[in-house]
């Protein structure tokens, strides 16, 4: 089908349309403008009885009513194949229902059959708005029903449309939980029509979600049937490794029995499937055989056949199309967070090859976004990968990426200097340097995109930890204003990243400037984002309190004084025991803060013990040290130590608080502490309240 000023035709509804001409009339000499055929397919009506089967005499008239029927079925499909625009336009002329009413109809003729289901299906086919009329009007439940027709054509014409409808995001979900739904799908794979099992495969895609459907089609022996038929036709094939992919992905168990039944006999079908003569088999062999090493990894040990997928994954990038799009992506969800595989990756040369794809194509492309997120994977973990990408003009195109029109591409080469930027020899010096990139990024924080703002703000963050000796640069560059603003927004994620980009700069940074971030933040502000909504914000923001207090004594006035609505937030947060990593930040910050003069450790005993009425209120450092998670420990006995150390009468005071609200006698029961970290705190605080008071205390 060629293309059209609105998009060509998938291949698809190319196929569905060839099948439906063959069994259409001959063309009609009436009008052929939308409005014209939509008034005459819905004037046609339903067929007379008889009409189509052999009927005669009195059917005559019925008969030519079905004729004009099929005329205009046949026109509407091949004016909307592979054209957005004209389907939109029969969508408003309300010409859905009338097609599937053709389904529906009793006397329908084989040949108005096929062009309906032909219609029907393209009308579905890559729009949303066409997807949503067709399943509106019922035509699952006829297409499903027309499966059984004695025509032949009207069948694979029903099942071609049932798939692109199944390809739709909106068609609904199959329950294969449900014994008849898995029989008829059983029938479907059973089926002698290459286009029924192709669709019962199409089915098993869309509709395989959760890990209990993944077991009742494994134990039904579907992943067996679906490699029984690799030998029919490559639309049939490539159907079948996309719903193995979807039956084993993320499942242990099912990837598991997958890769050893029948002597690992399926395994190494896909296996040789990344060797075919098509590329889209080859990608697809690819897909499935890395959803089935992340799911089941101790199948996929074979060192050769890692490094063969990579290999074929930077062959499939030359690929025109779709198949060379989704190539580097597909090497991007191979390599993730994999050191072994990144390393496989660099020995085959894949950041220069990735590198030459991209400088030999447009950034305005598809493939330009999914090569950036394949090498910011290589840039991940290491630093050879970021030389070498160094080296290459590629990096030119990066800065470039950073302004470009189209968000996405933007979001990926900011996901790429976030993994270059771990390298500080990156960012002292060259194309990509601290001094080049940091401007760029702070104006995408002013970015349109919520995606571009994160995106930025990753970045930034890994900036900010690898800048230590340089965070003048960034504190000149304007970014600690529009990080504050960030932080106030509805967006939770751009709080979280924006604190967190906060908590990075304000790490190690001089007294000077730690001043600068607390008058640009408030106080006021740093109050409310510890008491957050989201833990994870909260969490963050203690973390940014932390590096504030680390270090600098002074700074702990920020958090005791103006009328202690720091600490304040702090202790309301603590004694919520909010998630482990809150109150893990929250004891480090108090840890600190104690490690101050007499005032700073007074402040934190009072929100540890605070009074109340003249008893003291049980406190939540028993809870803590108790806690399983070993890190709360270690921060809750780091601060009691702070609190006690020195020995002085002062410190004596505060071990006798401490004894009579239980915590040291917790402390006593934590001498063999699985933890060694905690078990050597431990003695320490024992020792030191040895030394600061008297025997009848302990």
């Amino acid at each position: 089908m060629p293309a059209t000023a609105s998009g060509g035709a998938r291949p698809e509804e190319a196929a569905a349309a060839a099948a439906a001409s063959a069994s259409a009339p001959g063309p009609s000499c009436m009008g052929t403008r939308p409005e014209e055929l939509a008034a005459r397919l819905a004037a046609s009506g339903p067929a007379a009885p008889g009409a189509g089967r052999g009927g005669s005499g009195a059917g005559a008239g019925g008969e030519e009513s079905e004729h004009e029927r099929v005329r205009a079925l046949r026109e509407i499909k091949n004016q909307i194949i592979g054209n957005r625009t004209k389907k939109l336009l029969y969508l408003r002329l309300g010409a859905v229902p009338a097609v599937v009413a053709a389904l529906a109809e009793p006397g329908a003729s084989p040949a108005a059959l096929v062009q309906a289901a032909a219609a029907a299906g393209s009308f579905a086919c890559s729009v949303d708005d066409g997807a949503r009329a067709v399943l509106a009007a019922g035509a699952v439940g006829h297409l499903t029903r027309l499966l059984a027709h004695h025509d032949e054509k009207v069948v694979d014409a029903s099942a071609r449309a049932l798939r692109m409808i199944y390809q739709s995001k909106l068609a609904p979900k199959f329950d294969v939980n449900n014994g008849k739904n898995m029989d008829f799908i059983l029938s479907l794979l059973n089926s002698e029509s290459e286009n029924v099992t192709e669709l019962a495969a199409t089915i098993i895609s869309h509709s395989c979600e959760n890990s209990s459907e993944q077991l009742s089609l494994c134990s039904a022996g579907v992943p067996q049937k679906l490699v029984s038929l690799f030998g029919g036709s490559m639309n049939l094939r490539d159907a079948c490794l996309d719903s193995v992919t979807a039956v084993i992905r993320n499942n242990r168990e099912v990837a598991s029995r997958f890769a050893s039944t029948d002597h690992g006999k399926g395994f190494r079908s896909v296996v040789g499937l990344i060797h075919d003569r098509s590329p889209r088999t080859r990608l697809l062999a690819c897909l499935c055989l890395i959803a089935l090493g992340h799911a089941s990894p101790c199948h996929f040990q074979d060192k050769q056949i890692k490094t063969k997928l990579i290999m074929v994954l930077l062959e499939l990038i030359e690929e025109p199309g779709q198949v060379g799009d989704e190539a580097p992506l597909a090497l991007t969800t191979l390599m993730k967070d994999s050191l072994e595989l990144q390393k496989q990756a660099l020995t085959t040369s894949a950041v220069e090859k990735l590198s030459n794809h991209l400088l030999a194509n447009s950034l305005e492309s598809r493939r330009a976004v999914t090569i950036l997120l394949a090498l910011s994977e290589l840039c991940s973990k290491l630093e050879e990968s970021r030389s070498q990408l160094m080296s290459v003009e590629a990096s030119t195109l990066i800065l470039e990426a950073l302004k470009h029109d189209w968000a996405d591409i933007r979001v990926a080469a900011c996901s790429c200097l976030k993994n270059i930027s771990r390298s500080p020899k990156v960012l002292s010096g060259g194309r990509l340097s601290c001094d080049t990139v940091i401007g760029p990024l702070v104006q995408l924080l002013q970015d349109s995109s919520t995606s571009v703002q994160v995106a930025a703000l990753g970045a930034i963050c890994n900036i900010a930890v690898n800048l230590t000796p340089r965070k003048s640069v960034l504190l000149h560059s304007g970014v600690v204003s529009q990080l504050v603003h960030l932080s106030k927004s509805m967006d939770p994620t751009l709080r979280l990243k924006s604190v967190w980009a906060l908590r990075n700069i304000m790490f190690l940074l001089s007294p000077k400037d730690k001043d600068f971030i607390v008058k640009e933040l408030t106080l006021s502000t740093l109050s409310s984002l510890i008491c957050d909504s989201e833990h994870f914000v909260q969490e963050q923001t203690l973390a940014l309190v932390h590096n504030l207090v680390d270090g600098y004594v002074d700074s702990a006035n920020y958090v005791i004084g103006e009328d202690g609505m720091v600490i304040d937030a702090i202790a309301r947060q603590l004694n919520n025991a909010s998630a482990p990593g809150v109150c893990i930040q929250g004891m480090f910050v108090l840890a600190n803060i104690a490690a101050g003069n007499e005032m700073n450790k007074e402040a934190v005993m009072n929100v540890l013990l605070p009074h109340r009425a003249d008893r003291v209120r049980p406190s939540f450092v028993v809870n803590f040290l108790q806690s399983k998670d070993k890190q709360l420990r270690v921060a809750t006995l780091w601060c009691l130590l702070n609190l006690i150390y020195p020995k002085c009468e002062a410190s004596s005071g505060r071990v006798v608080r401490l004894q009579n609200a239980g915590v040291i006698l917790q402390v006593k029961s934590m001498i063999n502490d699985p933890c060694l970290d905690c078990k050597l705190r431990v003695r320490m605080v024992l020792e030191h309240c040895v030394d600061n008071a008297d025997d009848c205390f302990m």
